[in-house]
C-alpha cells in the first residue's frame, strides 16, 4: 500500500493501535520510502510506546534509510505533497488550492480504520455549547392549537426586539382611536396586495385581531414592501385615515440585527472546517474531492483546524426527488449513512464534529428537524460526531455560530427581488433572514413548519456566524458584522440539477478562523 500522504500513515498506524506525533507523520511522509521508513520506525519503537514521537522517527532514519532532503518540504514548511489544482482565476482570492492528491483506495484496499489525532493542541482548550436543540423535545402533534402557539410564540419573540423602536399599541386599541391619531404597530404580516393606484396594502395580525396598513407608491419605504414574506413580524408607524380604518404607513422596521453588532471571537488562534451537502450515495459524490480534503486535515498547514461543522445533506437520500432512483450510487438509505461513517474516518480522530441534517437526510422534512434517532444515531459512531436539530446554535469557543441546512432560501430567492436574493449570491438571501431574524419566516410553500410549544427558528440571539447548506452555492459575506456564508457542496451536477438550472459549486471547504472572523476557501477539486 502506498503511503505517499500523511492521512494514509496515520491510518496505517491506528490500523495497528498506535497514534503519532504531527512531527513524525510529517518527517515518515517526507521520507523517500515512507513505508519502508514506517517500518523501520515501528521495528525500532520501544514495546511499551503507544505514540509514534519525532525525536524517535529521526533516530530510526538516521540508522536506516537517509531522510529526505530540504528539497522534501515547500520554503512556508509544509508538507510536500502532490498539489491540488489551481483556482480558478475569476474566483475570489481567499480561494486556495487543496495541497494533497489522494491517488489511491481505502487502506489494504477495504474499510478504512479510523484516523487517530494528529493535533497537538491540548483538548482541554476546547469549548463548545449547544442551544435551540430539539433533539427529542418533540412536542406537536398537528393541532390547530399547535399552530397557534408556534405563531404566538414567533410574534411575543420578535415583538420584543420592535418594542424599543415604536410605541407599539394593539390592534383594538387603534381601531378605538379617533382618525387622524399618529399610530405605531406589530405585527405579523397575513396578507400583502397592491391596490389599484399602485398603492400597497399590508395586513398585519397580533394577538388581538388585524389591521390593513397602507404603503403609497411613491413614499421611500415603498421599496421596502417588495422585502416582505407572509408570516414575518415587522413594526410600522403612521397616521390614521380620518374615518379610523386604515392606517397611512410613515415607516417600516424589520427586527433586524442592530448595526452596532460586535461579535465575540476565540482566545486563541484555531480553526473550524464548515462544510454543507456532501450527499455520499448519489453518483455524482465528488469521492476524490473528499479524499484530498481529509488528507488535508492531516497537514500540518490545517494543524489549526480542530472543529469539523457540516451544515445538512450528509448523505443523498432516496425518493427526495423524481427519479432520484436513477442517479443513486447506494439505493439503502441506511448503507448510505454506513459509506458516509467510513468517510468521515478519514478526518482526523481528534477533531470536534457537529452535525445538523437537512432535506435529503432521513428525518422529517417539516423544520425543526431534530437529530438522528438512535437506529442512525448507532451507525454514525466515526470520531463520535454528534448530530443536533435543524437549526441549532453552537458555540464554539465563544463564537456562536447558527447551524441551519437552508431549505428556506428557496423560498426567499423566488419571492424577493434577483438583486437582493439569487442562487449566484445565496449570502444575500441570508442577509434577508437575519434581518427577519427568523430562518424560514414564510408557512405554507416550499419550507414545511413542525408545530411546536415554541418556535425554533426564530433567531433570539445574534450570531456571529450564520452557515448554511442546501443550494450547492458557495457565498459568503458581512451583514452588519454577523458572517454569512453558504458553503457548496461535494456533488457534481446531477441530471436533475441540470433540469433546473443549478450548477453547484462542489469540493471547496470554507475555513474559518475563530480569533478573527476571517475566512478562506479550500478547494479540493
Amino acid at each position: 500500500m502506498p503511503l505517499e500522504t500523511p492521512a494514509r500513515i496515520v491510518r496505517e498506524l491506528a490500523s495497528r493501535g498506535y497514534n503519532a506525533e504531527r512531527a513524525a507523520v510529517t518527517r515518515l511522509a517526507d521520507a523517500p520510502d515512507p513505508a519502508a521508513a514506517l517500518e523501520r520506525a515501528l521495528e525500532t519503537m520501544p514495546e511499551s510506546a503507544l505514540k509514534l514521537t519525532a525525536d524517535h522517527v529521526d533516530s530510526a532514519l538516521d540508522d536506516g534509510e537517509p531522510r529526505a532532503g530540504a528539497g522534501s518540504t515547500a520554503g512556508n514548511g509544509r508538507t510536500a505533497t502532490a498539489a491540488g489544482p489551481e483556482p480558478d482565476a475569476d474566483r475570489d482570492p481567499s480561494v486556495s488550492p487543496g495541497t494533497s492528491d489522494h491517488n489511491s483506495g481505502d487502506v489494504d484496499g477495504g474499510v478504512p480504520v479510523e484516523t487517530g489525532g494528529s493535533r497537538d493542541t491540548d483538548p482541554s482548550k476546547r469549548a463548545i455549547e449547544v442551544a435551540n436543540d430539539m433533539t427529542g423535545h418533540s412536542t406537536g402533534t398537528g393541532e390547530y392549537s399547535d399552530f397557534v402557539s408556534v405563531f404566538r410564540d414567533r410574534y411575543e419573540k420578535l415583538s420584543k426586539t420592535l418594542r424599543g423602536r415604536v410605541n407599539h399599541r394593539p390592534t383594538d386599541a387603534i381601531e378605538a382611536m379617533g382618525g387622524g391619531s399618529e399610530a405605531a404597530l406589530i405585527g405579523m404580516v397575513s396578507d400583502i396586495r397592491s391596490t389599484a393606484g399602485g398603492h400597497w396594502l399590508v395586513e398585519l395580525e397580533d394577538t388581538n385581531g388585524t389591521f390593513p396598513c397602507l404603503v403609497m407608491k411613491d413614499r421611500p419605504i415603498a421599496d421596502l414592501v417588495q422585502l416582505l414574506l407572509l408570516d414575518e413580524v415587522i413594526a410600522v408607524d403612521g397616521t390614521l385615515a380620518d374615518d379610523g380604518g386604515i392606517l397611512f404607513v410613515d415607516s417600516l422596521y424589520f427586527p433586524d440585527v442592530p448595526r452596532t453588532h460586535s461579535p465575540s471571537t476565540a482566545d486563541r488562534h484555531v480553526q473550524a472546517a464548515l462544510i454543507s451537502d456532501v450527499h455520499v450515495g448519489s453518483q455524482e459524490f465528488m469521492e476524490a474531492a473528499w479524499h484530498r480534503f481529509a488528507d488535508w486535515l492531516h497537514t500540518p498547514e490545517a494543524e489549526a483546524v480542530e472543529y469539523l461543522l457540516v451544515a445538512g445533506d450528509m448523505v443523498e437520500g432516496v425518493g427526495v426527488y423524481p427519479d432520484q432512483d436513477e442517479e443513486l450510487d447506494i439505493v439503502d438509505i441506511y448503507e448510505q449513512y454506513e459509506a458516509f461513517s467510513e468517510f468521515l474516518k478519514e478526518v482526523p480522530g481528534d477533531m470536534e464534529i457537529r452535525m445538523i441534517p437537512g432535506n435529503h437526510d432521513a428525518v422529517r422534512l417539516a423544520e425543526p428537524q431534530p437529530g438522528f434517532d438512535e437506529e442512525l444515531r448507532d451507525i454514525m459512531t466515526a470520531h463520535d460526531a454528534q448530530v443536533h436539530s435543524n437549526p441549532a446554535r453552537v458555540t464554539v469557543e465563544g463564537v456562536t455560530i447558527l447551524m441551519y441546512h437552508g431549505v428556506s432560501l428557496d423560498e426567499v430567492i423566488a419571492e424577493l427581488p434577483d438583486e437582493e436574493a439569487s442562487y449566484d449570491e445565496p449570502h444575500k438571501a441570508m442577509y434577508q433572514l437575519l434581518k427577519k431574524r427568523h430562518v424560514a419566516p414564510q408557512y405554507g410553500g416550499h419550507t414545511r413548519l413542525a408545530p411546536e410549544d415554541r418556535d425554533y427558528l426564530v433567531m433570539e440571539e445574534v450570531p456571529d456566524v450564520f452557515h448554511t447548506g442546501h443550494v450547492h452555492k458557495l457565498g459568503w459575506g458581512k451583514y452588519h458584522n454577523v458572517l454569512a456564508l453558504n458553503s457548496g457542496c461535494w456533488q457534481a451536477q446531477t441530471e436533475f440539477q441540470k433540469s433546473v438550472n443549478i450548477d453547484p459549486d462542489a469540493g471547496y471547504a470554507p475555513i474559518l478562523d475563530l480569533d478573527t472572523l476571517d475566512m478562506t476557501v479550500r478547494k479540493f477539486t
